[in-house]
């Protein structure tokens, strides 16, 4: 290997390990949490995806009167468990379609455990909550994938499609 090569080849294992790094060491507070949007389960479906629309969230809290976490209803639910069935979302309480007592992190969690609650349970979207179990945030599988392109060393990201990342002893210098 050359000179050249054995540095590229350093700096890479030194990118790499710094992800490894930012993923086992960063708490989801790093990722940038959106505000929640909470309603009461009362609120019809209508309603809740108004609010949704109006705050571009891709789901609404549901808490009940101590303003604690009580269920979450997304984007998915609105097709799934209103739609789908054919229930009027003007009438249809977001309480009836909710998921009931969700999975919630805090923000001082790893984001290595939010990656895995995400992937093993299959959530687009989780609440965050504080000691008291009232909502103060809500992060989606997008703050993720923007934090993790801020890891990834510059030459990964400006790959096109198909496209593989080459040493620097098979780039065409021609």
């Amino acid at each position: 290997m050359s000179e050249f090569e054995d540095e590229h080849l350093a700096a890479l294992e030194g990118e790499l390990s710094e992800i490894r790094g930012a993923l086992l060491n960063d708490t989801i507070r790093i990722l940038g949490p959106d505000e929640p949007v909470c309603v009461a389960a009362a609120v019809t479906v209508k309603e809740a995806v108004a609010r949704m629309l109006a705050a571009h969230r891709a789901a609404v809290l549901i808490v009940d009167g101590e303003g604690k976490l009580s269920g979450i209803f997304t984007e998915r639910d609105v097709l799934t468990r209103v739609l789908g069935p054919g229930l009027d979302p003007g009438k249809t309480p977001v309480g009836q379609v909710m998921t009931r007592d969700p999975d919630a992190l805090s923000l001082g969690d790893r984001v290595a455990y939010a990656v895995n609650r995400m992937s093993v349970a299959g959530y687009r979207t989780i609440p965050l909550i504080d000691g008291a179990k009232r909502p103060v945030g809500v992060v989606t599988v997008n703050h993720f994938i923007k934090w993790m392109a801020d890891l990834f060393p510059e030459a990964v990201l400006n790959l096109g499609a198909g496209d593989v990342l080459k040493r620097p002893s098979q780039v065409d210098s021609g």
